[in-house]
């Protein structure tokens, strides 16, 4: 299956923004790219009350032509890349959420709020990058400029997860024909009141910064042998942040859906969701994909 990399269209300038990416990475890639603008119902949740009484709403032609705007200009700059377009009625989270089933990977761009706006329940890159069967590239806002030829980023805590997150940002870095850092975030041991413990846990937590960063450079050498790879332990009481302050300088950060805490990806506040608002560069959120949509 050829599967497309699919990108959340509205018209807003952080989804044009991410409509470029997505036509970078299917070019790339050598998928097709597929637009999708998901409009909601009048009542406001996508689904009619009673299909039977209200019927499934029709797409606008201001949607229509605003879609069929952005599939041309794209065409007109990467010549090479199949560009299709579709409405669906639904809301934009939900659409790209279902359209993940079948896609290669993801592209959604990101508002930009920053503080705690940035965190608001129910923002579209959080749930797409929650909840997506495939990976996921949050694109940030064009005011924020991206470094060139910044390494790609990625967090690495011994995690399913987060051993594709590493896989997944080695290829991007051998594609972008950039470096891979490897970084590890361990807990800073600062909250423990014994100083003897606390030199313990800090040699502890460095032993198991070099074993898990040692292992995952095996792993992307016996995969590209030719990428340059840094290995960065850090220590911090938050993970997230560290990561954010790592993205600084970086040309795309990638991390897992979900780490050790099963759930805890889908939470508010986990080390993907505070990335996905306030990493300084795109964000890719490795998933998985479930048995039997291979």
């Amino acid at each position: 299956m050829n599967r497309p990399v699919v990108v959340g269209v509205d018209g807003s300038p952080s989804s044009l923004v991410a409509a470029e990416y997505a036509a970078q990475e299917a070019a790339g890639r050598s998928r097709p790219l597929l637009l999708v603008h998901g409009y909601l119902h009048p009542l406001g949740y996508g689904v009619p009350v009673n299909p039977y009484d209200l019927g499934v709403p029709a797409p606008t032609d201001e949607s229509r032509r605003m879609l069929d705007r952005a599939a041309a200009e794209l065409r007109g700059r990467w010549p090479d890349v199949d560009v299709e377009v579709r409405q669906v009625a639904g809301g934009p989270a939900v659409s790209l959420v279902e359209e993940s089933r079948r896609a290669e990977l993801v592209v959604v761009g990101s508002r930009g709020l920053g503080g705690f706006a940035g965190l608001l329940l129910g923002s579209v890159s959080a749930q797409v990058a929650g909840h997506a069967r495939c990976p996921v590239l949050v694109v940030r806002p064009e005011e924020q400029p991206i470094p060139v030829g910044g390494p790609v980023v990625v967090g690495v805590d011994g995690s399913e997860p987060g051993r594709l997150a590493v896989a997944l940002a080695a290829d991007e870095a051998a594609r972008r024909g950039t470096g891979l850092t490897l970084a590890h975030v361990a807990p800073t041991g600062a909250d423990r009141p014994v100083p003897d413990e606390v030199v313990e846990a800090g040699a502890a937590a460095g032993a198991e910064s070099a074993d898990l960063l040692a292992g995952a450079a095996a792993e992307v050498a016996a995969a590209h042998p030719g990428l340059a790879v840094e290995r960065r332990p850090l220590r911090a009481d938050r993970p997230a942040r560290a990561l954010i302050e790592a993205s600084g300088g970086a040309t795309l950060v990638a991390v897992g859906s979900r780490g050790r805490g099963g759930f805890a990806g889908l939470l508010l506040g986990s080390v993907s969701q505070a990335l996905v608002q306030h990493a300084h560069c795109p964000v890719l959120v490795a998933h998985p994909r479930p048995a039997g949509e291979d």
